[in-house]
């Protein structure tokens, strides 16, 4: 087909800077993120314009699945999910990855978090067209990226809501009303905090009908904060926390928000990452351990990431026996073949000078205590 990129042109990861997250918003929440947002540079009209664009000519689809939603059927009806949590670059990913290749479990893949409001329509008939512009590996590392591998939902969840980080994120205008206040819905009234539960019950429900009437495999740092909020939903969810060395999880969130920013940001400003790492990772932590103490047996796993990598398959086997999830021995060959489809896989290294790692063990003290660190600061440039 002439209008199709050459392919020599397809999967090189440069596609969001055309199609940008928002290009498959409701159309509500985009208009009031754009009203609010401030200036948009010249240079990036072309972003909010073809959101608009799309959302407008997604309308049909939009109202059609609505419509059916009526038809889902209740929560109550069907598995809870299983949520993975964890500070961003925990090791949620990796462990993620590792855990959808078991038949049990359902995913919400690329194509449905870009177009959540449309996930069983639309996004099936354009995916095939959608997917040969999909990065080769994600935007801030090099871990694989592909169809069936789980996303998060914090994406979908920017796209249905206004209520989440990623806002702060395209808007950096705007950050201090975005991003901490997304993450943690500070600031949301009781009408608020409704409507967005139903926002993610209404998805995830559909998600879940989508692949199979199985439980959902949901990763999602942010929802680190609302574990409690998902438990009012279902009572039954059952939670995966990944924790890391926390001077290595700094390390790496910093260059993370760094590139989101970069990559994503649709106006200039400048954002103190440093800052904002350091401050909602232990504001994240002390309320997701909160919430973890108040699990009922069976209804939460603490992994350590550094665990994980030395023996997934025995960490996997402790995950499955203390959430008393079914086919551990029946998932067996397919976790083998996934670590051996990862193996080659390398990490980006890590370090800090001595003054970060003084202040980070400064700041982040009780956690460091609790999970302990190994990292060396860089050798001292003579």
């Amino acid at each position: 087909m002439g209008w199709l990129p050459a392919p020599a042109s397809r999967g090189r990861g440069r596609a969001h800077r055309v199609f940008h997250p928002l290009a498959g918003a409701d159309l509500r929440v985009l208009a009031a993120l754009l009203a609010k947002a401030g200036s948009i540079p010249p240079g990036r009209w072309h972003v909010p314009a073809l959101a608009l664009a799309t959302a407008v000519g997604r309308l049909p689809f939009t109202l059609a699945e609505a419509a059916a939603g009526h038809w889902l059927p209740p929560k109550e009806a069907l598995p809870a999910p299983v949520f993975v949590v964890g500070y961003w670059r925990s090791g949620t990913t990796h462990l993620s990855n590792l855990l959808s290749r078991h038949d049990g479990f359902g995913i919400l893949p690329p194509i449905a978090v870009g177009l959540p409001q449309e996930a069983l329509g639309l996004a099936q008939l354009v995916r095939p067209f959608i997917e040969q512009f999909y990065p080769k590996t994600r935007l801030i590392d090099r871990v694989p990226l592909a169809p069936d591998l789980p996303q998060e939902d914090e994406l979908a969840i920017a796209n249905l809501s206004p209520w989440s980080f990623y806002h702060g994120v395209y808007f950096p205008r705007r950050a201090g009303d975005w991003l901490v206040p997304g993450l943690f819905l500070n600031g949301a009234g009781p009408d608020e905090l409704r409507r967005f539960s139903a926002t993610l019950e209404r998805y995830l429900v559909k998600m879940t009908v989508q692949q199979g009437r199985r439980p959902l495999l949901v990763r999602n740092p942010a929802h680190s904060a609302r574990i409690a909020l998902i438990r009012s939903i279902w009572p039954d969810a059952r939670f995966i926390h990944v924790h890391r060395d926390p001077l290595t999880v700094y390390a790496s969130a910093v260059r993370m928000f760094r590139t989101l920013f970069r990559e994503l940001a649709i106006q200039r400003a400048e954002v103190d990452v440093e800052a904002l790492v350091l401050e909602t990772y232990p504001a994240l932590m002390d309320r997701l351990l909160g919430d973890f103490a108040a699990l009922p047996p069976g209804s939460g796993c603490t992994v350590r990431f550094e665990d994980v990598e030395r023996d997934p398959l025995c960490e996997l086997e402790r995950i499955f026996t203390e959430l008393n999830l079914p086919g551990f021995e029946d998932g067996l060959p397919k976790f083998q073949a996934h670590l051996r489809a990862v193996a080659s896989y390398r990490k980006a290294e890590h370090r800090l000078a001595q003054d970060e790692i003084t202040l980070v063990r400064r700041r982040w003290q009780p956690f460091i205590e609790r999970w302990g660190s190994r990292m060396q600061p860089m050798a001292t440039l003579r």
